[in-house]
């Protein structure tokens, strides 16, 4: 495993401006606002060809009267603490050192970890810069000045981090991870949903709609495997998406679609399939990933024996662009099923990377054509010649034809039944290419 460095201190002193910085690009939602960062976010890193996974973390606030939130956003950043082998401490010049600084500093010395002290906000380093010397009684050692925003002293700081790690071979390289998205609408039970598959409380979970803003990504390890799981903020329609902080939340979800394996659609039992849902599968469908559907909430609708199957019935009907979708019905607040999602997201995986083939694919075709031979359009009959597949994830198969003018769609559906029926492919979507042979007879 690479090593791992969490920043941390309290709100509004720049961490997530330095988080990015560091990363190289807008990953961590930045505003002028404190408490906008709630969760850990995760993202790899590289400093003189030392790779690290860096943690972004909320503003810490001892406050006992600062909320529900303000409590559980103190807990996520001492979870960081806990799992960093190196923590950057951030403060600020700007402000000089706070009480809240001091009580930060008194919980990373409890850690016994390596702390780099980094003073942000020296805009201007040909100033007299001596007041940040204030920063020597918090016992951390000497405290670095950079501005994150400007990029001033990165380097500096990221040299004193990169001390405190193993030498080369001291740690693991990673092996295959399975990555996979938790999308959906906002309060259907995304992170609730993720602490359950992580066995403790990674994300924070509340019932205010919105709570989760980042993708948060967390590494999990099971037996032999290796999952990054990323939990998304919840997607709204367009039209109600209105303040900065959210659009860019929703920006993420999207990019934490397009980098996973598999998107896990998870939908409000109590609910049913709204068409904010269809939105959302849709994007997944068109972006190739492998769809699984997780009805939560599966404890509370009152329930007879066909329930189930009436549910999967109106998924089919809602979602036919991805009939191939596999669905399980679970609840995360009792753990109902939810051992079961990790081995359908190794399958569906697994589906999306398979090859098939050629020839067993030829001859799939060939089958299919005798059973129904391709209709003609104004007198010129459709030729199946040959196929190939070409890339997976999703599976993508190139059939050359006679003419990709006159497939009708009906027909490409008929032989994308009768692939599905021979390779399985469930839970992915398909790729299916026409391509005209140039020197084919007609």
């Amino acid at each position: 495993m690479k090593p791992t460095v969490a920043i941390v201190g309290r709100e509004n002193v720049g961490k997530s401006t330095l988080f990015n910085r560091i990363i190289g690009s807008r990953d961590a939602i930045v505003q002028d606002l404190p408490g906008v960062t709630r969760d850990r976010l995760y993202r790899d890193a590289e400093w003189l060809n030392h790779e690290f996974t860096l943690i972004d973390t909320g503003g810490i606030k001892f406050n006992t009267d600062a909320g529900v939130i303000a409590g559980k956003v103190k807990q996520q950043a001492e979870l960081a603490i806990e799992e960093a082998q190196v923590i950057i401490f951030v403060v600020s010049y700007q402000d000089g050192m706070t009480a809240d600084d001091d009580d930060v500093a008194k919980l990373l010395l409890r850690s016994g970890k390596p702390v780099v002290l980094a003073v942000n906000k020296v805009d201007n380093f040909s100033t007299d810069i001596s007041a940040m010397y204030e920063f020597y009684s918090l016992g951390l050692g000497d405290p670095i000045p950079l501005s994150a925003s400007q990029a001033l002293n990165i380097g500096d700081l990221l040299d004193a981090v990169i001390a405190h790690f193993p030498k080369a071979g001291e740690y693991d390289d990673e092996g295959d991870v399975v990555k996979l998205a938790l999308i959906g609408r906002p309060n259907v039970g995304k992170s609730s949903l993720t602490n359950r598959l992580l066995g403790q409380e990674r994300v924070i979970v509340s019932d205010v709609p919105g709570t989760t803003r980042d993708a948060i990504d967390t590494r999990l390890k099971r037996g032999d495997k290796e999952y990054l799981i990323i939990d998304t903020a919840g997607m709204r329609r367009k039209n109600r998406v209105n303040e900065p902080t959210e659009f860019y939340s929703v920006s993420r979800s999207m990019n934490a679609i397009d980098r996973c394996d598999v998107a896990v659609l998870v939908i409000d039992a109590s609910a049913g399939i709204i068409e904010q849902d269809k939105h959302i599968a849709g994007y997944a469908h068109e972006a190739g990933k492998g769809l699984l559907i997780v009805v939560n909430k599966w404890d509370l609708p009152e329930k007879d024996e066909k329930t189930m199957n009436k549910f999967e019935k109106q998924i089919k009907e809602e979602l036919g662009f991805a009939s191939y979708a596999l669905t399980i019905f679970v609840s995360a607040k009792t753990g109902q099923r939810c051992d079961k999602i990790l081995p359908l997201v190794d399958f569906i995986s697994e589906q999306a990377t398979r090859r098939i083939p050629t020839a067993r694919f030829n001859e799939v075709l060939r089958d299919a054509v005798a059973i129904n031979p391709p209709p003609t359009d104004k007198g010129r009959r459709l030729k199946i010649l040959y196929g190939t597949q070409v890339g997976v994830q999703p599976p993508k198969l190139v059939v050359f034809l006679n003419d990709p003018e006159i497939m009708h769609f009906s027909y490409a559906r008929y032989l994308e039944n009768k692939i599905r029926e021979a390779f399985g492919f469930a839970g992915t979507p398909i790729s299916l290419i026409w391509r005209k042979r140039e020197k084919s007879e007609d």
